[in-house]
């Protein structure tokens, strides 16, 4: 009889314990907010491969397979107007851009462009003969 009371003892006191146990609750720490390092704007040589007012599609000398695409920063659209306003940039021009890295936003452009090319008029390569020359008696 001893084994059965001390064994409802033990129940009886694992029950109490299952029943008014605490509630288990994760740990919160508090969040932590880190300061965001701001980088700043670096200078790129790059080569013009398409200049227009929106985009600014360049590639990276001796990286021909890398090619970037750059819109401008609200403070470059009027330096962009100027150069476009000359003739723009053509294709192979070398010039520098200064952008933040991991960005797309072109916040200054520096270089000189080249004159644009103009299609002047076609020549003939060989005199056209407007008559036939008659045969001489």
């Amino acid at each position: 009889m001893k084994s059965f009371s001390t064994f409802a003892i033990v129940c009886g006191l694992a029950l109490s314990g299952a029943v008014f146990a605490p509630v288990a609750s994760a740990q919160v720490s508090p969040v932590v907010m880190a300061k965001q390092v701001s980088q700043k704007p670096v200078w790129l040589k790059v080569e013009v491969v398409r200049f227009d007012q929106n985009l600014l599609t360049v590639r990276i000398p001796g990286q021909e397979s890398r090619i970037l695409t750059f819109t401008y920063a609200s403070s470059a659209q009027s330096q962009v107007q100027k150069i476009l306003n000359k003739g723009g940039y053509q294709y192979g021009d070398a010039i520098r851009i200064r952008y933040i890295p991991g960005t797309s936003v072109a916040l200054r452009i520096h270089g000189k462009a080249s004159k644009p090319k103009t299609s002047s008029p076609s020549k003939p390569t060989a005199p056209i003969r407007t008559r036939r020359a008659s045969p001489v008696n």
